[in-house]
């Protein structure tokens, strides 16, 4: 019993530091998340908290597995660890049977997971964390209590600095499909021979005001006597995505740039702005700087937004502005605004606002 509760420190300890880590290294993707579940479970007016939480729960997840994986505050860590399954052991239940988000989360991007996926191994964790609390009072300090509390501190500190660290001058390590060296045209590319989505359809007729429902085997194709009404048409089952998909780029009056910008052979600089009135009006007067004077070097500017005209509008500056999906440029960079430098559509940087290169930087590129 001893070596199985050993066991079960080493894998709980693991999969708790681990998912913290990954969060931590993008806050932001974690309360992107977090807004997703707001909006499914129609309680957006918690939206702002949403990063606040984010960096509660990945700090919590992380000093619960490194309590219990070094032994340092190890009862407090097994508390917390059977706080956290106790919390969301159910709510991936829930999440499982409803199916609001298809990808839970719990290891941000780097490793996907479908709801039931994550359910079945909240089910083991929770299974471990048990053991680890029948035995706790087995558990013998490594230091005096004062001691551990001061290593546990700083050890918080430190972890909470790494995560704003990341939230200010993008993930230390890019598990987005968009990642520098990237070519996107070459991830939006579907390989032969993988599944498509499937569609069951039906179609709705009416006779003497009665509506019914066909499928497509026996509808009354060649009953004049029924009148079509209406054809629905639900999927069954999701084929395969590639990486970068829903990437579009147009003009405010319509126009596609999608080729223009990943054939260009020289330079372009994408200023990244999920929403323009969500950005601080000095990034996005540097940004615009930035990229007045890419344009007298011969570089090419583009300000992606999802914000309406009307707030386009309000910038109006001389500048290429162009809409894009909301979630495609969360996806792109996180941050608000965040720039991708791109040659050929192969990604040759990504910055966020606090480490964009000053404009003479630009000139120098040949």
């Amino acid at each position: 019993m001893r070596m199985f509760r050993l066991l079960c420190r080493i894998i709980i300890g693991i999969v708790f530091i681990f998912s913290g880590i990954i969060k931590a290294i993008d806050p932001l993707g974690t309360a992107y998340k977090f807004h997703d579940y707001f909006q499914a479970f129609n309680i957006g007016f918690l939206d702002s908290m949403a990063l606040p939480l984010a960096i509660l729960l990945f700090t919590a997840e992380f000093i619960a597995g490194f309590a219990v994986l070094t032994g340092i505050r190890q009862r407090t860590g097994i508390l917390g660890v059977l706080i956290l399954m106790v919390i969301f052991t159910p709510l991936t239940l829930i999440i499982a049977l409803t199916n609001p988000v298809s990808d839970c989360g719990c290891f941000g991007d780097a490793i996907h997971l479908t709801n039931w996926q994550t359910f079945g191994k909240n089910i083991i964790l929770i299974a471990m964390t048990i053991t680890l609390y029948a035995g706790r009072k087995k558990v013998i300090n490594i230091y005096s209590t004062f001691t551990e509390w001061i290593i546990t501190t700083g050890v918080i500190i430190l972890f909470i600095l790494f995560s704003f660290y990341n939230l200010r001058y993008l993930p230390v390590i890019d598990f987005l499909p968009y990642k520098t060296g990237v070519k996107i045209a070459d991830k939006m590319i579907v390989p032969e021979g993988m599944p498509v989505d499937q569609y069951e359809t039906s179609f709705i007729y009416e006779k003497d005001g009665v509506k019914k429902e066909f499928s497509l085997n026996d509808y009354p194709a060649n009953d004049t006597s029924w009148k079509f009404i209406d054809q629905k048409s639900v999927l069954i089952k999701k084929g395969y995505q590639p990486p970068v998909h829903d990437f579009l780029i147009s003009t405010l009056d319509g126009n596609d740039l999608t080729q223009k910008i990943l054939e260009d052979p020289g330079y372009s600089l994408l200023m990244v702005s999920k929403k323009l009135s969500e950005t601080a009006d000095k990034d996005l007067s540097a940004g615009f700087n930035i990229g007045r004077s890419c344009i007298d070097k011969g570089i090419n500017f583009y300000v992606l937004t999802s914000s309406g005209t009307d707030e386009i509008k309000k910038y109006s500056n001389g500048l290429l502005f162009c809409s894009m999906d909301e979630t495609t440029l969360k996806t792109m960079v996180r941050a608000n605004p965040g720039y991708i430098l791109l040659r050929n559509g192969v990604i040759e940087g990504k910055w966020s606002w606090a480490n964009i290169p000053d404009k003479e930087w630009f000139g120098e590129l040949k």
